[in-house]
């Protein structure tokens, strides 16, 4: 098997072999009851698995549903860049910071917590009136919320939305998030992560794109279903991370699909972990 030095986030460099994994839905943890439903791709809150901790600087990948009139109160972060990416409802945004905003899809959005931030989360459906109508069924938010590590800790926090114009998200791989120096232009936001990119696809049926070649490629379907050329299906909530094997076509299934993509060209130690 191949073996592929690529940079670390913490050491000089990092010795990979070739390697798929995928992660299917139902093994992922879950929290759930009342106003939330949420699946997490690795470790987080009260669900600690130790070998489950990250995949090259992604520390978190939740897929939330969000009841109307409900969400996450203030509480707060630090050392830690948060992308939101909304499939489906609106989201409204506050921190405090004095930052506000809606979030909705197609629309990209990250906070840097740098040395802590204070901020709320809600579903938006309230202030339509509808939830007060029977009539007309108030909507769930549904999201996925991803945390990358930045490249130094500290520093004022910041905030920044941006949307992106459907038709480079269809059939395409558009670039939500990136720090890398290759996708200055092609960002929509940018991150505190020198070494790592957010893309995202809707993809029509059977319609394909080729991902990136990249030492960590963590990619996820939060609708539809694709083929991940060589390895076969991906359904609704199934993720495939990718050790030295970027290249790879990606198909969408019968009803089409969207697809998130982190792109990363370093990882990190159970130390840098840890420190988080």
């Amino acid at each position: 098997m191949e073996r592929i030095v690529v940079a670390s986030a913490s050491q000089g460099g990092a010795v990979l072999d070739q390697k798929v994994t995928l992660r299917r839905s139902a093994t992922r943890s879950h929290t759930g009851g009342g106003w939330l439903d949420s699946r997490h791709s690795f470790s987080f809150a009260r669900h600690q698995d130790p070998m489950n901790t990250h995949f090259g600087r992604l520390l978190v990948n939740n897929d939330d549903r969000i009841a109307p009139g409900s969400g996450f109160d203030t509480h707060g972060h630090r050392d830690m860049e948060i992308v939101t990416w909304v499939l489906s409802g609106s989201l409204v945004h506050q921190d405090s910071e004095g930052h506000n905003g809606i979030i909705y899809p197609g629309l990209a959005q990250r906070m840097s917590a740098g040395s802590g931030i204070l901020h709320s989360e809600r579903n938006d459906a309230w202030r339509d009136g509808s939830i007060q109508d029977p009539e007309i069924p108030a909507e769930p938010v549904h999201l996925v919320q991803m945390w990358v590590v930045p490249d130094s800790t500290g520093g004022d926090p910041g905030y920044e939305q941006r949307e992106i114009d459907p038709g480079e998200l269809e059939d395409h791989l558009a670039v939500v998030a990136g720090g890398l120096r290759s996708h200055a232009d092609r960002a929509a936001i940018r991150i505190r992560n020198s070494t790592s990119a957010l893309l995202a696809s809707r993809l029509q049926p059977g319609r394909s794109v080729q991902l990136p070649d990249a030492p960590y490629l963590h990619l996820y379907v939060p609708v539809g279903s694709v083929d991940l050329e060589g390895e076969g299906e991906l359904a609704t909530g199934d993720a495939a991370r990718l050790t030295a094997t970027g290249g790879r076509r990606v198909t969408a299934g019968v009803d089409g699909a969207e697809i998130l993509v982190w792109e990363m060209h370093a990882g990190m130690t159970m130390l840098d972990v840890r420190g988080h």
